[in-house]
């Protein structure tokens, strides 16, 4: 019961000076506010460039074509060689025969119909390949080059350059939205120490008059702790309000994409309802650290 009281009176002292210093607190509140806004859209967007990168890598092929001369036999040798490298997981080795590929140029093109109709196997100058998805897009370059030291292999495709430029710049993207949150949430925190700050030297007397009647550290450091606990929650609102609406109208308004077709968004619910919790938590933890660290600067208890 004791315990109780003090939580309880630890609260409604929060919520009095809140009001009491309420230009400060809604600096506070708006320096909170606009944090989480800014990290609900980093969140977004970096789960979507996230869920991106992974289809690049998921659907990144490598095609490892075979010299024509090359009998069955030795195509089976070739495939031993290419499953014995690193980063090559033997599912993810696919063979494909050239008159398959003739064939669904044939289906894809008339031009391609009345040009390759005729030819057999023996004739056909399309080369039979090995499609092949690295366990580790990071090392794709280093694989390639290994394929290509396999002799009967006469070429190597998947796109160098562009595939690692592209993993590259959505990896910065990441990163930039990292640090931009993290200065914000750092800003914020010790926004909210400075007024929790104000707040202890505005009543130093009556923090002088609970340590006279007996008032251990602890229940005077906890209704600051509270505030800053209060201020976090209040600060929280907004974002998570305009997380759930804004994001449920974004993702109707693009069909579920974001800049271009092939970023898909996923779908709002109940992934609004996880990004809103992550911001209440956010903003109870910037706001209960900033009140810690104010406490136990500047209370001198």
């Amino acid at each position: 019961m004791k315990a109780l009281r003090i939580f309880s009176r630890s609260i409604r002292d929060s919520i009095k000076s809140v009001f009491r210093n309420f230009s400060l607190s809604l600096a506070s509140i708006s320096c909170i506010t606009i944090t989480l806004i800014v990290v609900a859209v980093s969140i977004v967007l970096s789960y979507s460039v996230e869920k991106f990168t992974k289809l690049i890598e998921k659907d990144v092929t490598i095609v490892a074509f075979i010299d024509n001369d090359k009998t069955e036999e030795e195509i089976k040798g070739i495939e031993k060689e290419i499953l014995a490298l690193d980063n090559i997981t033997p599912s993810n080795v696919k063979f494909r025969d050239k008159m398959d590929i003739s064939n669904e140029m044939m289906e894809s093109s008339e031009v391609f119909k009345g040009i390759m109709q005729d030819w057999t196997k023996e004739e056909s100058p399309i080369q039979n390949t090995y499609q092949i998805k690295v366990d580790d897009i990071d090392h794709i370059g280093n694989t390639a080059k290994e394929l290509e030291k396999i002799s009967g292999i006469t070429s190597v495709k998947y796109g160098a350059g562009m595939v690692e430029q592209m993993v590259n710049i959505f990896d910065t993207v990441r990163k930039i939205c990292i640090v931009i949150v993290v200065a914000l949430i750092v800003v914020t925190a010790f926004l909210i120490a400075n007024t929790i700050k104000i707040t202890i030297f505005s009543r130093k007397k009556e923090i002088e008059i609970m340590r006279l009647v007996g008032a251990s550290n602890t229940n005077i450091k906890i209704p600051f702790i509270m505030e800053g606990l209060f201020l976090g929650i209040l600060g929280s609102i907004l974002p998570v309000v305009v997380t759930i609406l804004g994001y449920t109208k974004i993702y109707e308004h693009f069909n579920g994409r974001l800049f271009v077709s092939f970023i898909t968004l996923e779908k709002p619910y109940p992934f609004v309802l996880y990004i809103s919790g992550i911001l209440v938590v956010i903003g109870m933890i910037v706001g209960m650290f900033g009140s810690w660290r104010a406490v136990r600067k500047y209370l001198k208890i």
